[in-house]
């Protein structure tokens, strides 16, 4: 693995504040940080019509391709770039599109399941778990599923209740143990962000002397 790359895992559960606290780490190192994100490798079922594919269970470690994401992570670690599938939650399928994605001295990797997966897990350098009360994450998810990805009140809580509640107490809860740090409300707990941020600036630090001392 390449030292002058630093792989970070963001999980939690739906509506924990992953985003919010990925977009802080954004923000603040701009272009050092490359994102990729599980929820692209959701499989690709072209062979389903669309009321099928809204009955399947993607809170499953088995709706991901979590063994191409590894590949393109250990591609990314080696410095190379990759082709990433998109997906599309409108229609939940994959869609045609692959977005290139170059690798930086920062990989940030998120995703509900990413600690679930021991091959996932073994690329990254620190793994960050975001913990936040169910009923504040379910909320979050009602919004963001209503305004963002076409869905119906009555559709949102009707995954939630039968595939997101069971497959988060089962999959993602008992994933936690696997995490370096567990932050509550993600983003918004500025103390852990502060650490986060301090060994990020570390490490490009870091690096920036290793390139130089080549150099």
């Amino acid at each position: 693995m390449d030292n002058k790359i630093l792989v970070i895992g963001i999980a939690g559960g739906t509506g924990s504040g992953k985003t919010t606290l990925m977009k802080n780490l954004i923000a603040r190192f701009a272009g050092d940080v490359t994102v990729l994100s599980h929820d692209n490798y959701y499989k690709r079922h072209d062979e389903l019509p669309y009321e099928e594919r809204c009955k399947l269970n993607y809170d499953e470690p088995a709706a991901l391709e979590t063994d191409l994401m590894a590949r393109h992570l250990e591609a990314l670690r080696r410095g190379e770039s990759i082709l990433c599938p998109v997906y599309d939650f409108t229609v939940h399928n994959r869609s045609d599109e692959t977005v290139r994605i170059v690798p930086q001295r920062v990989i940030i990797v998120e995703g509900i399941l990413i600690f679930e997966n021991r091959q996932l897990r073994d690329l990254m350098d620190i793994k960050i778990f975001v913990d936040t009360d169910a009923d504040v994450r379910l909320c979050r998810r009602i919004k963001r599923d209503v305004n963002k990805r076409g869905r119906t009140l009555e559709s949102v809580l009707l995954q939630y209740q039968q595939t997101v509640k069971p497959m988060h107490e089962k999959y993602v809860e008992p994933s936690k143990r696997f995490a370096d740090i567990v932050v509550p409300e993600g983003g918004k707990n500025t103390v852990a962000l502060d650490m986060i941020m301090l060994t990020i600036q570390r490490h490009l630090e870091q690096s920036e002397g290793l390139c130089a001392s080549k150099a």
